[in-house]
């Protein structure tokens, strides 16, 4: 299959509308959140600043450098979901005729879930990655390009709560209780840590357009 990447914005949203399970939530977050790290390399690369210091200039282009990276990530996370989530359905299709096929099975579900747990939580991670240079694009960017920080601010936030959701549901399919509730507290300390800096984006923000 190739890569979403690699299709065009119709190909893809076919697929997503379609009634296969793949691809899903998990890959639709991936994709949305490298949408909006892609506006966010944008406005950092522009050549204009807030107030065209060398100050705003060189964290500009620091941040510019670190989101290319992310967004390269996150599309192939959304590639990585949808494979991970495709084992997990070829894994509930093993026979389970017997005690030793439905073992077989049982371990292949298992292991199945808990990639399409970790794909997801990668995305999660990558959403916090790219939050850490938003505030620098919304405190230096060029004014005009406001809303365009908003807008990826908005999608961050919306990918960012669509992984966690996927990493929530494929939790719950877990036997490993210890792998469970470490799983869990590592989601609740990337959402706070999201939390936070969508609030500083916002002030940020907020002193550009009342500037």
């Amino acid at each position: 299959m190739p890569r979403f990447a690699d299709q065009t914005i119709s190909e893809f949203l076919e697929a997503l509308s379609s009634p296969n399970p793949t691809p899903g939530g998990g890959t639709a977050a991936a994709v949305c959140g490298s949408i909006a790290v892609s506006l966010l390399i944008m406005v950092s690369g522009l050549t204009k600043s807030k107030t065209n210091s060398e100050v705003e200039r060189l964290a500009l282009d620091t941040a510019h450098r670190a989101l290319a990276p992310v967004k390269e990530r996150l599309l192939a996370l959304a590639d990585a979901d949808t494979a991970a989530f495709d084992l997990v359905m070829t894994a509930y299709r093993l026979p389970k005729a017997t005690d030793e096929e439905k073992a077989t099975r049982k371990r292949a579900v298992q292991s199945a879930l808990r990639k399409a747990t970790e794909a997801p939580l990668d995305t999660l991670r990558s959403m916090t990655d790219a939050l850490e240079h938003i505030a620098i694009v919304a405190q230096y960017g060029n004014p005009s390009a406001s809303s365009d920080v908003r807008v990826a601010l908005e999608l961050l936030e919306a990918s960012a709560a669509g992984a966690a959701a996927n990493v929530e549901i494929n939790l719950t399919g877990l036997a490993d209780e210890a792998f469970r509730k470490s799983v869990a507290a590592h989601v609740l300390a990337l959402m706070n840590r999201i939390k936070e800096h969508t609030a500083n984006v916002r002030a940020a923000l907020a002193a550009t357009v009342g500037s």
